[in-house]
């Protein structure tokens, strides 16, 4: 029962639970919500894409370049895997 320590870290656990709930976020939306700044999320993303837990979209609106991310499957097992062992620690009484 391993703890899954790049969603551990709290802005990506952050990041995850909000994709939980989305079918897809853009940056511009997760950068308001977290309140992160725009090379601290890029950095979180790049950590969770390379994981293998988001999907990356990237397209053009007129002129304006748009980045969106959804969970993989990968990423909501992940998630829920990482709920299973933090309840299996919170149990055991061990950190």
């Amino acid at each position: 029962m391993e703890i899954d320590k790049i969603i551990h870290e709290p802005a990506r656990l952050r990041v995850m639970m909000i994709l939980a709930g989305l079918e897809q976020a853009d940056f511009k939306f997760l950068v308001t919500t977290l309140r992160l700044t725009r090379g601290n999320l890029n950095r979180h993303m790049e950590k969770l894409e390379s994981a293998g837990y988001l999907k990356v979209k990237r397209s053009i609106k007129g002129k304006v370049r748009n980045t969106s991310y959804q969970l993989t499957q990968e990423g909501s097992k992940a998630l829920a895997q990482y709920w299973e062992n933090l309840d299996a620690v919170r149990r055991s009484g061990q950190p």
